[in-house]
């Protein structure tokens, strides 16, 4: 028997008993698969993008801020890329300070902006506030200049445990809101005023939105443009990403932490662990960059790493600037991940398939809890030209 095998379940075995294997025990079993809900209802969806329109101008401006030290990759890369491409306001990445943004699980990226400069331009301040998640929830920067626009008109949405960073603004109080699944009760009891409403992925009180976990920025982001440009224009962006639908109905009781999440968390931190890949090439697309970077940095197997052969900064398809981890024309190492061409939409299906062919079924399904993505059954998820990145990866070392 392998000697890593064999001291990795000694080191399970180790872990489990000084956590408690009765707390493991404890937990509930991985949910049951049950009926998708039903649709929103169209009163339901007629309030919501009624109470979205823009606030100020006619062509609005919406800003995503971000703290320097770590801000949630996808909850800040994806409403920008969305919302760029829809073409109906006018959007801009921010951050607190000076300097690079460092992304959480992966990437770096320069932002457009300080906040302010933001505000020496922007006196009147923004239509909409983009808030990701970010490392610490009471960043003094962050919460004054949210507070300030929230007080200037602008409607606040909080992407993901972004709903904490709201909340700790003041702003969520007597609200009706949601959050991510894994910070949901330390929301309700840090902030007890706030009114939870499951089984949405969006939730909109007044001039103030949050949303589950972090895929929910894509209904998110399409329900503003249509908001903001019509069903029509939302529709064509949203075939652009490769999606047909993006109701904001949602099965709350399907992520929860349970026995499954655990266990594989526990396993996955003992077992070899990987660095992948990722090239940066000129006008990648920001959408599909920052849902293959999160999902393989959250394995607890392997993290990405973004290369260039060129040493500055490269521009993604809506102007964005990622730093690259390492400049080498070449990945060094065997886990090159192969870049993503087509929809946006399917990087996600192919890369929880190609995560579940390498770690096993068990850890693409918990990339994709963590991501509070509803993942597709097997039999529908789409096979981009009918291959899959795992068989073109040498397998994880033993």
């Amino acid at each position: 028997m392998n000697k890593r095998l064999i001291w990795g379940a000694l080191g399970t075995l180790s872990i489990l008993a000084a956590i408690g294997g009765s707390w493991i025990a404890s937990l509930p079993p991985a949910p049951a698969a049950a009926a998708p809900p039903p649709p929103i209802a169209a009163e339901e969806t007629a309030a919501t993008l009624a109470a979205l329109e823009p606030p100020k101008r006619r062509r609005p401006l919406i800003a995503i801020v971000g703290i320097n030290d770590a801000t949630e990759t996808t909850d800040y890369l994806m409403p920008y890329g969305i919302l760029r491409r829809s073409g109906v306001a006018d959007v801009i990445a921010l951050a607190t300070g000076p300097g690079p943004v460092m992304l959480y699980p992966a990437l770096k990226v320069e932002p457009q902006a300080t906040v302010a400069a933001f505000d020496a331009r922007h006196p009147a301040g923004a239509d909409y506030v983009i808030v990701p998640a970010m490392s610490r929830d009471d960043d003094p920067a962050a919460l004054r200049w949210i507070r300030i626009q929230a007080a200037k008109g602008a409607i606040v949405i909080g992407v993901c445990a972004g709903a904490k960073v709201v909340a700790a603004a003041g702003l969520l109080d007597g609200k009706r809101a949601t959050t991510h699944w894994y910070y949901l009760k330390e929301l309700r009891e840090r902030h007890p005023a706030i009114r939870y409403v499951p089984d949405r992925r969006l939730v909109v009180d007044g001039k103030v939105a949050t949303t589950t976990g972090i895929t929910a920025s894509i209904p998110m982001s399409l329900t503003l443009i249509e908001a903001i440009g019509g069903r029509d224009r939302a529709a064509g962006v949203a075939r652009d990403l490769g999606i047909t639908e993006w109701d904001v109905h949602h099965r709350s009781a399907a992520f929860r932490f349970n026995r499954s999440f655990a266990l594989t968390v526990i396993g996955n931190r003992l077992a070899f662990h990987e660095v992948m890949g990722l090239e940066l090439r000129p006008g990648v697309d920001e959408v599909s960059l920052a849902l293959v970077a999160d999902a393989w940095s959250r394995t607890y197997r392997s993290r990405a790493e973004t290369f260039s052969a060129a040493p500055g900064p490269q521009a993604t398809r809506e102007g964005l600037h990622i730093l690259p981890d390492r400049v080498a024309a070449e990945w060094p190492g065997a886990g090159q991940l192969i870049s993503f061409e087509g929809p946006p939409a399917e990087a996600l299906d192919n890369t929880l398939r190609d995560i579940s062919a390498r770690y096993g079924t068990r850890t693409g399904d918990l990339v994709a809890m963590q991501l509070e993505y509803p993942r597709k059954p097997a039999d529908q998820q789409i096979a981009w030209n009918g291959d899959t990145l795992a068989t073109r990866l040498p397998a994880p070392s033993e």
